[in-house]
Order: structure tokens, then sequence, then C-alpha cells
């Protein structure tokens, strides 16, 4: 691949753009010597206004999602893509969000432009849990946590029952759900369904992965370290 291609998929600018930025002399090496558009690709050795460049295709990011944003590229309020830089909207591939939160739901959001592993991430093979938080308006009744164990709660205007979730009391207002499936606003659903309401949802961890410190609004790039975590859980 060319270097002007590769830097206008990592979503520098267009084609015209980078080739204007090298003519420049904004493209170098990292010991600062001007790069032209038809030298070797070498991703690690290239900077533009002497930063390195961003990851190559196969990024995956973790982003402490806060309350208020969409998981859309369209929405005309806030969106999570206005968390990352500019330029990730730009990435090609698209760098995509995997599993959405809806705009009251807080936690743990992972983003991907390899297609093989938002798919891996997605599919109900990987078997992927998912941990949730959720404040209650109302006290619980007292059956939940075996009617979600049971595998027998169906929700309204569907016809399979749920798979068995977890449910931990952490005190009388908040609970912890573990889902072994991803379905539309499952939490909240499942509360409605036993007569109750979530007042407040906050998604912790998926597979091993968790949001550990990250504060809110902040996202970081994951290892491979992180990408081991996420699938064994």
């Amino acid at each position: 691949m060319k270097l002007v291609k590769h830097l206008a998929n990592l979503g520098y600018g267009s084609r015209k753009q980078v080739a204007l930025m090298f003519r420049e002399g904004r493209i170098t090496d990292a010991q600062g010597e001007v790069m032209y558009a038809d030298d070797p690709l070498d991703h690690d050795n290239t900077r533009v206004d002497g930063e390195p460049l961003d990851p190559p295709q196969g990024l995956l990011i973790a982003l402490h999602k806060p309350v208020g944003y969409t998981c859309s590229t369209k929405d005309p309020g806030r969106i999570v893509y206005d968390l990352l830089p500019p330029r990730y909207r730009l990435r090609s591939p698209l760098l995509s969000n995997v599993g959405r939160l809806d705009r009251d739901t807080s936690g743990l959001l992972l983003f991907t432009d390899d297609g093989a592993l938002l798919h891996r991430i997605s599919s109900p093979k990987s078997k992927l849990s998912k941990v949730y938080e959720a404040t209650l308006a109302s006290d619980l009744r007292g059956d939940e946590v075996e009617l979600f164990a049971g595998g027998t709660l169906m929700l309204e205007s569907e016809q399979t029952p749920l798979l068995p979730a977890e449910l931990e009391i952490i005190d009388a207002g908040r609970v912890r759900l573990t889902l072994h499936e991803g379905r539309y606003h499952q939490v909240r659903r499942m509360f409605a369904a036993v007569g109750n309401h979530v007042a407040a949802l906050h998604r912790s961890r998926i597979g091993g992965l968790a949001l550990g410190g990250l504060p809110s609004g902040q996202w970081r790039a994951l290892d491979e370290a992180d990408r081991a975590a996420l699938f064994n859980a």
C-alpha cells in the first residue's frame, strides 16, 4: 500500500490532502527526514508533524461512555464519536462500536475497525458475558434472583425465554446483573417484567475486560493482554 493511501485510511485527510502534506514536508521519518509519497510503507517509522501515526488497522478501543451520548454517527445530539479524536471518524475501514449502549446508559463500550474481531465479540458463540450495575426505582420484591436465573423469563413481544442471568444484590436499591446474551434494552425490560424500573444503568465489564479506573468520557487503545482478558473470562 502506498503511504498516501495508508495515511488517508487512518483519517489524516483525503488522498489529495495527504499528498499536499507530503509536498509541505509535514511527513517525516523518526529522525526528522522528509519522506515522499512513493517511499516504502513503514508505519512505525513515519511521523505526521513530528508525531507517531495512529495505530494501524486492527485497532480496538475501550471507552467509558457517559450518560447523554448516543452510539451513532448521525444523531443531532452528542455522539460517542465526539469523545474520540476527530480523524478516527474518517478511518477506513470504519471504526465501529461493538454493542450499543443507549443514551441513558453509561459504561464500557468497545470500538474496532477489524470486521472479524467485531463479529467475534458480537457473536453469541463467543459467550461473552456482560456485567451491569443498576439503580432501581423500587425495592426488589424478593423472587428476582431465582426468576432471572431460571431461564424461563419472557420479555414482552418475544417468544423465546431469556438465558439464565445472575443477579447480585448490592444494597436495597442497587444490583449487579450478569447477562449471557444481548437483547434490545434487555436489563431495563427484565426489571420492567417484574414491575420495577431502572433509574440508572452502567456496564462495568465485557467478558473478562473490566472498565477499571478509566474516567468517564475517556478512552484507551487496548493491547494484546487486554484482548486476551476479553476472551478469557
